[in-house]
């Protein structure tokens, strides 16, 4: 089924590299271009719309984007095809804003660069040219809404150190994929992470998670599920747990691991 047009051209006609596309919480999606052209794409209504453009003959002929906590989405973009120096933005669904640079992301290009969305809400950024020794963190001054949060409906009061339990509730994949890359890398994390934290140590770790319901994002009200393995190495005694999703923590809910 056709999306339509994106009303400006994104794709570049010579390298045929495009940009990221990240959802936002409100449901719209912006799509950026290998042309300094950006759309946005909502998807309540199907409509595009044309975007903001980078300043300064900047693009994103491949590279990265990642959704912040707040809804806001950063980029990482250079001037040209496979040229260039980088530049971070911020989109807030309206415009675009220059952001801190890191203490290499001047002197590198778009397609080097890739970022994930951390459990703790913050964007990772790295260079992939197996070369540059950087990891840098991005940490957004707002927060996010509540509304947006997991939520855990159905979790058992007491969990045995080695075994396996269905954990159940709404919003466990969060509002979007998190981050994305041109066509050529994927860093989704459209999955509930589940956290637990000793109440007498303060000692955090996490429960693998696998066989989601589903994963799909944006769920809204319905109930989906995931399966959590508790660490035969966990510690036992009164613990709370919180489902992640995208960098945003449900309400805890208090249990007991023996």
């Amino acid at each position: 089924m056709s999306a339509g047009s994106t009303i400006v051209p994104l794709a570049d006609t010579g390298s045929l590299e495009i940009g990221p596309i990240v959802q936002r919480p409100d449901g719209t999606v912006i799509a950026f271009g290998a042309t300094s052209h950006n759309a946005i794409y909502n998807s309540s209504t199907g409509v595009w719309t044309p975007g903001p453009d980078f300043p300064g003959g900047n693009d994103i002929a491949d590279g990265p984007a990642c959704l912040l906590p707040d809804g806001n989405v950063i980029a990482y973009a250079s001037p040209g095809i496979f040229s260039g120096t980088g530049t971070f933005f911020i989109f807030d669904g309206t415009m675009l804003t220059p952001a801190p640079a890191t203490a290499t992301s001047g002197s590198k290009q778009s397609w080097e660069a890739r970022m994930l969305l951390l459990p703790t809400g913050q964007a990772l950024w790295c260079i992939a040219d197996g070369r540059t020794i950087d990891v840098e963190l991005f940490t957004s001054a707002g927060r996010s809404n509540r509304a947006w949060a997991p939520n855990i409906a159905s979790i058992p009061r007491g969990l045995i150190r080695g075994r396996s339990y269905q954990i159940s509730g709404t919003q466990f994949n969060g509002l979007s994929v998190g981050a994305d890359y041109g066509d050529d890398a994927q860093m989704a994390t459209n999955y509930p992470l589940v956290r637990i934290t000793n109440t007498a140590t303060g000692h955090v770790l996490f429960a693998r998670t696998h066989d989601h319901s589903t994963m799909a994002i944006a769920t809204g009200g319905m109930i989906v599920s995931t399966m959590a393995d508790i660490p035969a190495d966990a510690e036992t005694g009164p613990s709370t747990v919180v489902v992640v999703a995208n960098g945003i923590e449900s309400r805890t809910r208090r249990v007991t691991i023996r």
